[in-house]
């Protein structure tokens, strides 16, 4: 765990009011003539605070050749009549190359007790505290730190969102010139662009250009600048494009003004949104499409979807009519499944076209995988091979797996119709191969099998066991050299976050690493983990390791620190250490002081509920929830409740894992759902949450590399997940 830095030390200890008392007496001392106290940080320096908060770096005074003392500002420090002045706006055309010079990692200083970094601190606090006038006196007396373009980029993000005007698009010109390549200018510049286009300033915009960083609302916002400068959008770049916010909503009423987008387009996403509940969403689409009279009639089905059916069933209907009849039912199924069944098949089978009719099947397929209804499969096969959201894709294929005998040649007809990006995902190569294999095509399979075996996850590793292959740890690239770390260490993004996970604001950190490794070259990479390992950065060790092609060093991608201690805890209560280290990879990514939304904490992600649970029950008598973050007792009261969790749980992992994300009920119910003994694949598939889903399948492929790993044996995937059998649901004695 990072040490404190010294600011946050000042904080913590409630010495910020003495520091400030000792910082006048240091003003008012020089203002009588007297001797100041001493120097802050060095010998060479100190810092001075005015009434209004503003930090003033000085030298101390040094000999000049005549022997005379002189007093030197810190480097980068503007002074007029004694006092510090603003850096000057340079003044820039639109048009004008500016001259300005990138700053380099040799001219920032990386301690975080010098007099910038402490003034960052302090335009943190004013940032927090929206203290906007004290925050742009900060942004000079900060700028030598190795974080100081942060100060810089939230008085001028703030400037922006409240008072553009040409001298702060000159500023802001400056800010991406002087700090090329680096994540802030990249994120500057996408708020510029979507400020540009929310006030109509297209060209500026299109000026700008790309963002390496970018995201769906400055990408419609692009796209409508370029759209209104005369370079035409097309109606597949603003689907591809969409997320709901204004910018896209924004361009989406150029698109459907200009005719370029259509009901084509339209109602598909209009269905999307009715199927993920975004009503306001699905009010917008509606709109589009829908004309005035529709429209009315759209908010009375809305709020009162039978009431309004009942209108409907004898009346000639029009196309959208039809479309908003199958909306209505949709809604009705999320209420009620059972009823919408009954009335569909009554009053709307034979009425409906069977375009809506095929889709409201989809939607009651998918309502009913929620609970893993063993009606879904049926479901989905009325309604036929018709096209889906991306999820509903995947849940045909999961409900095809949940059946006795499974229909294989159905199975690869459904995976075959997803989208391209989708259907190369390891998980339907995997489930495509096996239907293949199903079938009797077994040199296609092995083919299929092979794409999805080169990827290090839960389907690479079970594809390689259907090749006949074992699971073992992949040759070890090469060892990263002297000069491929300094090469690393040299990289100002790199060190720039390293500063911020240092001193403790990693939601800043993350981006910045994540934005400097991008494009890196497997060494590359490489290099860049060595460097967080060697600062015990240890989720960026794995993330960083993880996104190598084809040079790896699983020490780096399954990294075990506190090895030892770890597996005695394992061990000590017969646990396996493998699978252990493969939760807390998915858990925390070895971040020790980890805390999530909900609450959980520490390495091992405890929750206080469960943490003042597992302390009673294994006699930890003096336990406080202040130490729920402690490395011992973390581990300990975690591996203590994996252990009660595996118990209650058969002593499947599969069901544990599920168990520790999802509390020990929620498998005991999925598995009294099955009407049949299924592989612990296909249930770990079926799940019918997706983070669950998706940390069991996590937890369990980590193990067994971490098996591999530690045992330098070959190990089985398939052996691990076992097979789930139906049990009827007993309520758990664990929280």
């Amino acid at each position: 765990m990072c040490q404190q830095t010294k600011y946050q030390r000042f904080k913590s200890q409630q010495v910020l009011p003495r520091v400030r008392a000792f910082f006048f007496l240091v003003v008012v001392s020089g203002s009588l003539g007297l001797a100041p106290f001493g120097t802050f940080a060095n010998a060479q320096t100190r810092i001075t605070i005015q009434p209004d908060g503003t930090l003033v770096p000085q030298r101390v005074a040094e000999p000049t050749e005549a022997g005379a003392m002189s007093a030197k500002p810190e480097a980068g420090a503007d002074t007029i009549g004694g006092e510090r002045a603003a850096p000057p706006v340079p003044v820039i055309s639109p048009k004008t190359t500016l001259a300005i010079e990138p700053v380099k990692l040799q001219s920032l200083t990386l301690r975080d007790d010098t007099p910038a970094a402490i003034a960052v601190g302090y335009a943190r606090d004013a940032l927090n505290k929206k203290a906007w006038a004290q925050l742009s006196t900060l942004v000079g007396p900060s700028q030598t730190d190795i974080l100081g373009i942060y100060p810089a980029f939230w008085d001028l993000r703030n400037q922006l969102a409240s008072n553009r005007n040409p001298a702060l698009d000159q500023a802001l010109t400056a800010f991406i010139k002087k700090h090329p390549d680096t994540y802030l200018a990249d994120k500057l510049k996408g708020e510029w662009i979507l400020m540009a286009v929310s006030t109509g300033d297209f060209e500026t915009a299109v000026g700008l250009g790309a963002v390496i960083n970018s995201n769906s609302q400055i990408d419609c916002a692009l796209l409508q600048a370029n759209h209104v400068m005369g370079k035409r959008a097309t109606a597949e770049q603003a689907v591809k494009a969409f997320g709901s916010g204004q910018a896209c909503w924004s361009l989406f009423d150029q698109l459907v003004a200009d005719q370029v987008l259509t009901a084509r387009e339209l109602v598909p996403m209009l269905e999307d949104a009715v199927e993920k509940n975004k009503v306001a969403d699905a009010r917008k689409f509606a709109a589009y499409v829908f004309d005035k009279a529709d429209m009315q009639a759209y908010d009375v089905m809305t709020r009162e979807p039978l009431k309004w059916l009942a209108t409907q069933a004898s009346v000639q209907r029009s196309v959208m009519r039809n479309e908003m009849v199958a909306i209505a039912l949709a809604r009705m199924a999320r209420g009620d499944l059972n009823a919408t069944e009954s009335y569909l098949k009554r009053e709307w089978q034979a009425k409906l076209p069977p375009a809506q009719l095929h889709w409201v099947y989809a939607q009651m397929a998918l309502l009913a995988m929620g609970t893993l209804d063993t009606r879904a499969d049926g479901f989905y096969h009325q309604a036929g091979l018709i096209r889906l959201s991306d999820n509903n894709h995947a849940w045909r294929v999961r409900a095809a797996l949940r059946q006795r005998q499974v229909d294989w040649p159905w199975l690869v007809q459904c995976v075959d119709q997803m989208p391209s990006n989708m259907k190369a995902e390891s998980a339907w190569l995997y489930w495509k191969a096996r239907g293949l294999a199903a079938t009797g095509k077994a040199e296609e399979a092995k083919a299929v099998y092979s794409q999805a075996g080169q990827q290090f996850n839960f389907y690479g590793q079970l594809a390689l066991e259907e090749m006949g292959q074992q699971i073992v740890v992949p040759k070890a690239a090469s060892p990263v050299t002297t000069e491929e770390l300094q090469q690393a260490r040299n990289q100002l993004g790199l060190q720039r976050a390293i500063a911020l996970f240092k001193r403790g604001h990693r939601p800043d950190a993350v981006p910045e690493w994540n934005f400097a490794i991008r494009g890196m070259n497997d060494r590359q990479l490489l290099a860049a983990a060595e460097l967080a390992r060697s600062v015990d950065i240890y989720d960026r060790v794995v993330n960083t390791s993880d996104r190598t092609i084809n040079e790896h060093d699983f020490t780096q991608r399954y990294i075990a620190p506190f090895e030892g201690k770890v597996s005695a805890q394992a061990k000590a209560i017969s646990l396996d250490p493998a699978w252990v280290y493969g939760l807390i990879r998915q858990e925390s990514r070895f971040i020790m002081d980890a805390k999530s939304v909900v609450g959980a904490s520490g390495l091992m992600q405890v929750m206080p509920a469960t943490a003042k649970w597992v302390a009673k029950k294994i006699g930890m008598t003096d336990y406080q929830p202040g130490q729920v973050i402690d490395f011992d007792t973390n581990t300990k009261l975690g591996t203590s409740y994996m252990s009660m969790v595996l118990e209650d749980l058969g002593g499947s992992q599969v069901l544990a894992s599920a168990g520790y994300n999802a509390g020990p009920g929620r498998p005991m119910q999925w598995r009294a759902s099955l009407t049949h003994a299924v592989e612990g694949a296909i249930f770990a598939e079926t799940i019918p949450f997706n983070e669950t889903r998706d940390y069991v399948k996590n937890v369990l492929a980590n193990a067994t590399y971490y098996a591999a790993m530690f045992s330098g044996q070959p190990q089985s995937l398939k052996n691990r997940l076992g097979r789930i059998e139906p049990q009827p649901y007993g309520k758990s004695p664990l929280p």
